[in-house]
Formats: C-alpha cells, sequence, structure tokens
C-alpha cells in the first residue's frame, strides 16, 4: 500500500470513528433523565430531543400521553422501568413523581431521582401508576401525603393503575373500591380488605382500573396501557422494538407451576412481612 493509499485509509477510518461517535452520543442522549447522573433537567426544555418521551416537562406537546409514576422508597426497580421503558418508546410526558426531588432508594440500591414533586404533578393525568416493592408499598400505605396526592389525581386521571404491591397502595387510598384487581400473588387477596374484587389474571382492567401481577407482568401491563392510548398495532410494533418475547427456562412463575419446596421457602421467609400487609390492609379498609 502506497502513501496515498494508506492516507485515504486513515482517513476513511476517522471519518467512521467521527460517525459512530455521532450515534452513540446520540444514543446517550435518549437515555432517561434519572441514569443521567440524577441532575435535574430544566422543567421548561424536554430532556429527550430525539422522538421519544419527554421526563418531567409539564406540557410537552400534543399527543404525548401525560404519564405520573409514583417513586418511593424501597420499590422494586424493575416494576417502574419495565412500563416506563414502553411509555418512553410511545413518546409519552412522563413524570416520576415524590414529595421533593431527593433520590430515593430502590430494593438494587440504585436511587432514583424524582422528576416531579407531588405539588408540581400535572393535575390531569392520562395514567397515573404506582409501582410495587413489598416494603416500600407497606410504609406508604398509610402516609397521608401519598394517599392524598393518589386520591386526587386518581379522581381525574384517565387511568389508575399499578403493578405488583402497588395495588395495595392505590387500594390504600381508596382508589380499588368495587373494581376487579390483581396484584403480586402473595398479596392479591388482600386487595379485597380494601374493597377490591381479587382476580387472579396477569392483567385485570376492569373500567378505568388497570392493574399487572409480580414484577414481570410490567411489560404486559404496560403494553394493554398502550394499546388503549395508541392501539393495538402501535403496541405490537412497541413489543417488537423490545423484542418482549419471553421463553423462560423454567415454569416456575406461578404458585401452581412453581415446585413445593421453592413455594413453601418464600412463604415461610417473607411470611411476616406478608403478614404484616395483610395487617396493614385490614386496618385502613376499616377506614373507608
Amino acid at each position: 500500500m502506497d502513501k496515498n493509499d494508506r492516507q485515504k485509509g486513515n482517513g476513511a477510518n476517522r471519518r467512521g470513528f467521527l460517525k459512530g461517535a455521532a450515534v452513540a452520543a446520540a444514543g446517550l442522549a435518549t437515555v432517561p433523565a434519572f441514569v443521567q447522573g440524577g441532575q435535574h433537567m430544566d422543567p421548561k426544555k424536554p430532556v429527550n430531543k430525539f422522538g421519544h418521551g419527554v421526563l418531567g416537562h409539564a406540557g410537552a406537546g400534543p399527543n404525548k400521553p401525560k404519564i405520573a409514576m409514583l417513586v418511593h422508597p424501597k420499590m422494586v426497580l424493575q416494576d417502574l422501568v419495565g412500563p416506563q421503558t414502553v411509555f418512553n418508546v410511545m413518546h409519552s410526558e412522563i413524570h416520576l413523581v415524590w414529595k421533593d426531588l431527593n433520590p430515593v432508594s430502590t430494593d438494587l440500591g440504585l436511587p432514583i431521582t424524582p422528576s416531579t414533586t407531588f405539588e408540581d404533578c400535572p393535575a390531569d393525568l392520562d395514567v397515573l401508576f404506582v409501582p410495587g416493592g413489598l416494603g416500600g408499598s407497606i410504609a406508604i400505605m398509610d402516609d397521608p401525603e401519598v394517599l392524598e396526592f393518589l386520591a386526587d389525581r386518581g379522581k381525574r386521571a384517565r387511568y389508575v393503575t399499578s403493578v405488583c404491591t402497588g395495588a395495595l397502595v392505590i387500594g390504600a387510598a381508596g382508589l380499588l373500591q368495587g373494581y376487579k384487581a390483581t396484584g403480586h400473588w402473595y398479596i392479591r387477596d388482600h386487595l379485597a380488605l380494601m374493597g377490591a374484587i381479587p382476580v387472579h389474571e396477569r392483567v385485570v382492567q376492569d373500567r378505568n382500573r388497570i392493574t399487572g401481577g409480580g414484577v414481570t407482568a410490567g411489560l404486559d401491563f404496560a403494553l394493554t396501557i398502550a394499546a388503549l392510548l395508541r392501539s393495538e398495532e402501535d403496541a405490537k410494533r412497541y413489543q417488537l422494538v423490545l423484542e418482549y418475547a419471553p421463553d423462560p427456562p423454567f415454569n416456575a412463575g406461578l404458585p401452581e407451576t412453581a415446585p413445593k419446596a421453592a413455594y413453601d421457602r418464600i412463604v415461610k421467609g417473607r411470611g411476616p412481612v406478608i403478614e404484616q400487609a395483610r395487617l396493614k390492609a385490614e386496618r385502613v379498609g376499616k377506614t373507608f
């Protein structure tokens, strides 16, 4: 290879590198704000300029569903990010809502930084959503600030929703009385103590209440929401974008199919906390 050929090759390599760097930079720019160093973004500007959802930006534009996702200490991170991923792909205005803007802990030890306070959350929402996390759910089932916020936004929201043990929280806010609902299998029946009608299904819709089962049901739940807010065709496209085609290596995801030893171990280990949830649901239900 002569000198001119080497120079041409080097030039092509540099152009390829710069092109790749630009693509990578664009990809980083679309990362949700809660993993961008925990920094609060300017609420007057969309976080994402590449056509997907925007975080913590009220009035983000036409045809962007307004979605408030409660974040709370000890929540299960997957309960949040599974649905949030779908909501982002469907170009939503997403608010991660808590009492203040200080980071909150999660089950994985990774903090989540809220984007919006209760006070600043839009009054009229397309979706009000509560993730689970057994200990965290129990802790806020009688938190007056949380319950007041959920009850206020819930009475106007187009859809009131939850995943996993988050159903305990919207139940405690009085938002499941007379509605069919589901949740994680080990707290599902407790919902009856707060006026709900427990249903053993992965996703349950009863009028404008939509609830999902345990952690992994978050994607099923979110695609259900996507079909309602966009279209079934769009929801199928989002599923394909995410390559959501579950094929677990074991058939042990439900008490009915899991080995008895696995079921017994979980019930024994988490029994005291599950009972704590039952007692609190019973106590809260008596206040309605």
